[in-house]
């Protein structure tokens, strides 16, 4: 089931405690996000469960990127399961390279 995203909006994983803030999407998407294989929803007011112990695949603070680049999602509370965009895995955005100064 696609929602209609936009830029600001957050979404809660049903699948553990990851939240994410769309930062970018095109408007003429409306892609699927999921966590842990499981659908994302909208995120309701309050502060997220935190993550439990254990390795966290989708890390607070780091971008994420589908892959074509057009949707990116900044993650603001840390969980176990991976993100993915209509079935495809997401990727930790890269940082680009500052021209070397002299």
């Amino acid at each position: 089931m696609a929602i209609s995203l936009r830029a600001g909006d957050q979404l809660a994983s049903a699948a553990c405690s990851a939240r994410v803030v769309v930062v970018r999407v095109p408007a003429d998407r409306q892609p699927v996000i999921e966590c842990g294989g499981v659908p994302m929803t909208p995120a309701g007011p309050g502060k997220p469960a935190p993550a439990g112990p254990g390795a966290t695949a989708t890390v607070v603070g780091k971008r994420y990127v589908d892959s074509s680049g057009d949707i990116e999602l900044l993650c603001v509370a840390s969980g176990s399961g991976t993100l993915s965009c209509d079935g495809e895995p997401m990727a930790l955005k890269v940082a680009k390279a500052l021209p070397a100064s002299d």
